[in-house]
């Protein structure tokens, strides 16, 4: 994900546990509208590669797949070195970069949620949708966020084991009506209920 971040021209503020705080625009841009689209670009990679390496994780014998959520949010920001004498960090902070992480805590496992302002600026590259407005803590305005659809590209949407009694099926990027009808069917399969 590092690596994903630099290729794109993100600056790598911090870990935080499993988290990656990383922004553009500092220490160089390229305007408000290409540093957007290159981090939306980033989102799209950095989910990418997890599809990749998620069946490589499954071969080795991980049962559930590590999915990552992603907030993105365009706006402006205090970046510069905070702290004391004693410590000093190079950071972000401001509403701005709160309201990336309250989009992130709404987006679902492999999911990419961002804000009308990101999506002003990429609607091009991406197919997104509309989520209902919310208010988040600490954010005084009412936001729309967008939720990017996507198709996994490098999962199969089924699978089975014959050995065993695993049935995978990915439901990521189905919309909501296929989810329901997929599940309905499974779970009657599973009862010994005839089919429709």
């Amino acid at each position: 994900m590092s690596r994903i971040a630099m290729e794109h021209g993100a600056t790598i503020d911090k870990f935080i546990g499993d988290a990656i705080v990383a922004f553009f625009g500092d220490p160089s841009s390229k305007g408000p509208t290409e540093d957007a689209r290159a981090c939306v670009r980033m989102a799209l990679a950095m989910q990418e590669r997890l599809e990749e390496l998620e069946a490589t994780w499954r071969d080795s014998g991980l049962e559930h797949p590590f999915r990552a959520r992603m907030g993105l949010n365009t706006g402006y920001c205090n970046v510069g070195n905070f702290g004391s004498d004693t410590r000093m960090d190079y950071t972000i902070i401001g509403a701005e970069a709160n309201m990336a992480a309250r989009l992130e805590s709404i987006a679902e496992p492999g999911g990419i949620v961002m804000s009308y302002e990101t999506y002003a600026h990429a609607r091009d590259l991406i197919d997104a949708e509309a989520l209902e407005p919310q208010r988040f803590k600490g954010i005084s305005r009412e936001i729309t966020p967008y939720r990017v659809i996507r198709t996994p590209k490098a999962e199969t949407p089924l699978s089975s084991h014959r050995e065993g009694d695993m049935l995978v099926v990915n439901l990521q990027g189905v919309d909501e009506d296929t989810r329901q009808a997929i599940t309905r069917s499974v779970e009657a399969a599973l009862k010994g209920e005839p089919r429709k």
